[in-house]
């Protein structure tokens, strides 16, 4: 009956009609003054208005070094009351893959009423001391030449390029200020990193005092980067796994950390940037916390730049929500691995259709997970989800997390030494398993083609 199920499954995936995804070309600017970047949260990536270059002959791109998937945080995690205006909000982030120049892009994707920052500093942060900068490297970023930049709800923007030389697997320290009273702010819960909420404008200070911290992101959605090296990253599309929980805050030991760690270290993949795009609780099919990896893979893998790998690993959220708070019939059971099947290929030929190689990873086991209280049906359900994502002609590679990580004597539970204690987040040592297992061959040289952009054109 299961290979039934498996077999019917395939049969829908593989039939799945391939989506046209809308392209917008976006004019030119006058040399020397970038121009604001206004986009919607659910558009197609080219809707993107990116700074424009100078008049001269180069080759400009850019690629993502940083990035945090955004959504509108649960009432827990949102901003306190104190810092809905008129606030400084200083933010340090890790990033994967060097460069010459930065930009930040910045998001006000879940607000409802327009947001205006009248400041936005970068600077190096104090090395050991959280919330501390090195006074001497603060600037300021601008907008289209101006120091401030209002955004509207729905838009995110890019600062103009800065030049300010980072390293692969250094931090950046961002500080903004708003004025403006803020509704519904977008921001990342699961950072596991500080930020520093403080009054006024202090985005110079050395240390914004008095503060209040908090382990969330808020509005800072990416930090890409441009130099001479021929740059291009990876999107890890996943949820809470991904995200890093039961990571050490502010160690950057989620596996995705892990991950840039290994490609930094070896020469032939030193200059590819990673880009964690986990959102906790994450599902396939349905919003819930975030909107669901369907819902947001043109915002969060197609409209980052310089992206020509993604690696998938979703769905164990969608099978433990099934039945969390009451039993699923057999159908139910079968409907919902035969509509994950069907969105994974929908995913891959996404992806494929932009260009972007794609690596499947099993599911991880979570049997013992007390929100979910699993059972033999949903351990079945994970299974035959595996046993489509292992079956050849699907993704163009796949990563086995389940076989790195799962108890040998019970293949259903983690192994003990790899588990958090919670039975579904894996330990910072199961983090590191989970990337070592990643074939760094999958990431074959690619030399992109050349770029050339001129004013009023763009390729």
């Amino acid at each position: 009956m299961r290979g039934l199920r498996i077999a019917a499954a395939l049969l829908a995936a593989v039939t799945v009609a391939h989506v046209a995804l809308a392209s917008t070309p976006v004019p030119g600017k006058r040399q020397n003054h970038a121009h604001h970047t206004i986009r919607s949260p659910h558009a197609g990536p080219r809707s993107v208005a990116h700074a424009v270059p100078p008049t001269q002959h180069v080759d400009l791109r850019w690629t993502g070094s940083w990035a945090a998937a955004q959504q509108l945080p649960e009432v827990s995690n949102q901003l306190p009351p104190e810092a809905l205006q008129n606030t400084t909000l200083r933010q340090t982030v890790h990033l994967s893959t060097g460069g010459t120049t930065i930009r930040v892009r910045i998001s006000n994707a879940y607000g409802a009423a327009p947001m205006h920052l009248t400041a936005v500093h970068v600077a190096r942060p104090m090395r050991g001391l959280l919330g501390v900068i090195v006074p001497e490297t603060d600037v300021a970023l601008t907008f289209g030449g101006h120091g401030d930049v209002t955004i509207p709800a729905g838009a995110d923007v890019f600062s103009d390029p800065l030049p300010f030389p980072v390293a692969p697997l250094s931090d950046l320290t961002i500080s903004l200020h708003y004025d403006s009273l803020l509704s519904q702010p977008t921001g990342h819960p699961g950072a596991r990193a500080a930020t520093f909420i403080a009054p006024g404008d202090q985005v110079s200070a050395a240390t914004p005092a008095p503060y209040t911290m908090l382990e969330h992101w808020y509005f800072i959605a990416a930090v890409e980067v441009q130099g001479p090296q021929a740059h291009s990253a990876v999107v890890a599309l996943g949820d809470s796994i991904t995200d890093g929980r039961g990571s050490v805050p502010n160690a950057n030991n989620r596996w995705p950390d892990d991950l840039a760690r290994r490609l930094a270290a070896d020469p032939a993949t030193r200059d590819i940037g990673v880009l964690n795009m986990g959102i906790g609780g994450n599902r396939v099919l349905l919003d819930g916390l975030g909107p669901s990896a369907l819902a947001r893979f043109d915002h969060d893998v197609l409209s980052q730049d310089g992206v020509r790998w993604l690696i998938l690993f979703e769905g164990v959220n969608d099978l433990g929500t099934l039945t969390r708070e009451a039993p699923a019939t057999p159908a139910e059971h079968d409907a919902l691995v035969a509509r994950l099947l069907v969105a994974y290929a929908q995913i891959v030929q996404r992806a494929h259709d932009h260009g972007i190689k794609v690596m499947a990873a099993t599911v991880t086991p979570f049997m013992g997970f007390a929100y979910y209280h699993p059972t033999a049906e949903n351990e079945a359900d994970r299974q035959a989800l595996n046993a489509w994502l292992r079956a050849p002609g699907h993704a163009d590679a796949l990563v086995d997390f389940d076989a790195a990580v799962r108890d040998p004597a019970a293949p259903d539970h983690l192994l003990p030494a790899y588990d958090v204690g919670d039975h579904i987040h894996p330990s910072v040592e199961g983090y590191r398993v989970l990337a070592d297992m990643i074939p760094l061959s999958f990431f074959a040289p690619v030399k992109p083609p050349a770029v050339h952009r001129h004013p009023g054109k763009r390729k």
